[in-house]
């Protein structure tokens, strides 16, 4: 089963937000998994405004393109670089080295714990 880290919060479409200052977001290893192969990476730019639930950005797979979400509302502080030179990161690291982008959070959109996202989505808990 994928890991779902405890220390983490999940959004229904499978981002997972930190709770640092600025705040790190990425997907999932559920979301990793389904997708098989990320190749290919697309991120907000540095300076751009995000509102929760809205799409910003794409990952595609060998299997599929799937947008990416904003899990909070605020300001995109960093990217990372990385997962767009070497998208496969996400798949080898998603809660790690595979981070998608930093923001500065004005708002969170509905975010769920790591038992009530594993629980509806599969994974285990850690």
């Amino acid at each position: 089963m994928s890991k779902v880290l405890s220390s983490l919060r999940y959004s229904v479409e499978h981002e997972w937000l930190d709770n640092s200052t600025p705040a790190k977001v990425g997907i999932s290893q559920v979301a990793a998994d389904a997708l098989g192969d990320v190749v290919y990476v697309d991120l907000p730019e540095v300076g751009a405004q995000l509102t929760a639930g809205e799409t910003c950005g794409e990952v595609e797979s060998t299997k599929s393109v799937s947008d990416l979400y904003s899990p909070v509302t605020g300001t995109v502080v960093e990217i990372n670089q990385e997962a767009i030179d070497n998208p496969g990161i996400l798949n080898e690291d998603p809660y790690g080295a595979g981070w998608l982008f930093t923001v500065d959070v004005t708002e969170e959109g509905p975010l769920m714990s790591a038992a009530e996202y594993a629980s509806a989505n599969g994974g285990d808990v850690e």
